[in-house]
C-alpha cells in the first residue's frame, strides 16, 4: 500500500511538472492527474475494508460495488430514466426557464424586482423535505411532483443571477447605447444579455447539481417502483450498502455529466470573457 501510495505521488508530481505545451498535454494533464488521486483513493477504501474486515453492510468493498453495478445495469438504467431523464431535466428545463424570464420582466420594472427578490429568498429558504410532500400531494407519485421540487430549487438561483448579470453591464456602454437611440429591446439583446452570460451559466451550473439532490430528495417521500432516491431508501432498508453504492455512484456520473455539458456550453457560449483568455 505504501508503494502504491509512494508511486501514485511521484506519478502525479511528475505530470504536474511538465509544462504544458500545447491544449492536448494540457487536458491530459487537468484529467490525469484527478484521476490518479481518484483511483489511489478507491483502492485504499478496498484495502482498508477488507483489511480491517468491515462487514459489508456497514461498509461494503468498492469491488463489490462494481460488481453489483454490472450486474444490476438493467435496474440501474430504469432509475437513471425516472430520476435523471424525467425528473431532473423537467424541472430542470422549467424552473430555469421560469427564473429567465421572471428576471427580464423584473429588470424592467424595478417594483417587480423589488417584490420578487424577498419572496424568492423567502423560497429558497424553505427545506426539500418540507416541499416534496407538499408536491406529492398536488402532483401525484409519478415524475410531475419531483419535477416540480427541482423546477422550485432551481427558479430562484436563476432569477438572482441573471438580475446580477442584466445590471453588470458599465455605464459607459449604457450611456452608448442611449446615445445612438436604441430601442430597450436593442438594449437588453445587444448590451445586458451579453454581459449577463457568465451569471446565467453560473446558475446553470448551480442548477445542475441542485436539480439531482432535489430529485432525489423528493423520491424518498413518494414515488413509483422506479428512482434512484426510491432504490437507495428500499435498499438500505433490506441492508444492501453494495446496490446503494452503485445508486450514488450512477448519481455521481451522471451529476458530473451534467455539470460538464453546462460546462462545454458554457466555453462555446462565453468565449471572449476574459476568464478564457489565455
Amino acid at each position: 500500500m505504501l508503494a502504491t501510495w509512494l508511486g501514485a505521488a511521484l506519478t502525479v508530481t511528475s505530470i504536474t511538472a511538465l509544462p504544458p505545451a500545447g491544449r492536448v498535454l494540457r487536458w491530459v494533464q487537468d484529467l490525469s492527474v484527478p484521476l490518479l488521486f481518484g483511483a489511489f483513493v478507491v483502492y485504499l477504501w478496498e484495502v482498508a475494508v477488507r483489511g480491517f474486515g468491515v462487514p459489508s453492510v456497514l461498509m461494503p468493498a468498492p469491488s463489490a460495488t462494481a460488481w453489483r453495478l454490472v450486474d444490476a445495469l438493467p435496474i440501474l438504467e430504469e432509475d437513471f430514466v425516472q430520476t435523471f431523464l424525467r425528473s431532473v431535466l423537467a424541472g430542470y428545463v422549467i424552473g430555469c426557464g421560469l427564473g429567465f424570464l421572471v428576471a427580464i420582466v423584473a429588470f424592467r420594472f424595478d417594483f417587480l424586482k423589488r417584490g420578487l427578490l424577498p419572496l424568492g429568498n423567502f423560497i429558497s429558504a424553505l427545506p426539500v423535505v418540507g416541499i416534496a410532500p407538499i408536491m406529492v400531494m398536488w402532483f401525484g407519485f409519478d415524475w410531475q411532483s419531483k419535477a416540480a421540487v427541482v423546477a422550485v430549487m432551481c427558479f430562484f438561483p436563476m432569477l438572482v443571477n441573471t438580475l446580477a448579470g442584466l445590471a453588470a453591464a458599465g455605464a459607459i456602454e449604457r450611456d452608448l447605447m442611449r446615445s445612438y437611440g436604441a430601442h430597450p429591446s436593442q438594449t437588453l439583446l445587444k448590451l445586458h444579455l451579453p454581459a449577463a452570460m457568465p451569471f446565467i451559466f453560473n446558475a446553470l451550473k448551480i442548477n445542475s447539481t441542485l436539480a439531482l439532490i432535489g430529485a432525489i430528495v423528493a423520491e424518498f417521500f413518494g414515488t413509483p417502483l422506479q428512482g434512484i432516491g426510491f432504490r437507495i431508501s428500499i435498499e438500505v432498508a433490506r441492508m444492501s450498502l453494495d446496490m446503494v453504492w452503485a445508486e450514488i455512484a450512477l448519481a455521481a456520473v451522471a451529476g458530473m455529466a451534467f455539470y460538464g455539458l453546462v460546462a462545454l456550453a458554457e466555453r462555446a457560449t462565453t468565449f471572449w470573457h476574459p476568464s478564457y483568455r489565455t
